[in-house]
């Protein structure tokens, strides 16, 4: 998205798209934001983007990072819990219709269990996104977690085929924010 102009820009190949325009973006309470940096496995990583979700008990925030060595990932920013995870390609998933809270799957030899389940719009974004995030509302996401860190998503957000994204919830303190928002009141 320009930030000028709230265009979205969709780039493919060579080629550059204008496909609409998005509106101002609502308040947020993350200290994230683009351009902050920081460290996750002892490798580092920039925002490069946003998207925003909204369900109807709040929302949250799927930052795009980037790491120094080209690979691209998502920082999860949700209720002050945090989550770095990576699209896990070319893996049997199950329909939106087999996924309930308490449902147990195994991805990348990890024993998961559903833990929540919600139907979410997208809000808005901004930044550089690997994909075309617009037109598309009331997608499901199950969130699934283990006994230690491990972390998935299962989203069903392209009508085509779900997503699956594998990693690790981490401390805010551990991924070494920095160019963070400052809030009044912070020390």
């Amino acid at each position: 998205m320009c930030p000028f102009c709230h265009s979205i820009l969709v780039r493919t190949d060579v080629t550059i798209e204008n496909v609409g325009k998005v509106g101002d973006l609502p308040p947020d309470p993350s200290p994230i934001q683009l351009m902050t940096s920081g460290t996750y496995n002892n490798k580092h990583f920039d925002v490069i983007g946003r998207l925003i979700y909204e369900y109807e008990s709040g929302g949250w925030n799927e930052w795009h990072i980037v790491f120094s060595d080209g690979q691209s990932a998502w920082l999860s920013d949700a209720q002050l819990q945090y989550a770095v995870s990576w699209l896990i390609p070319n893996v049997p998933l199950p329909a939106e219709t087999q996924v309930t809270r308490g449902s147990q799957f195994t991805f990348v030899n990890i024993p998961f269990e559903v833990s929540t389940l919600t139907i979410a719009t997208y809000k808005g974004m901004e930044g550089e996104l690997p994909f075309p995030f617009y037109g598309k509302k009331n997608m499901l996401f199950a969130d699934l977690r283990t006994r230690s860190n491990d972390f998935a998503t299962l989203d069903y957000s392209d009508q085509s085929a779900p997503l699956l994204f594998v990693g690790k919830t981490v401390p805010y303190e551990q991924l070494q924010l920095k160019n963070v928002r400052q809030f009044e009141g912070w020390a």
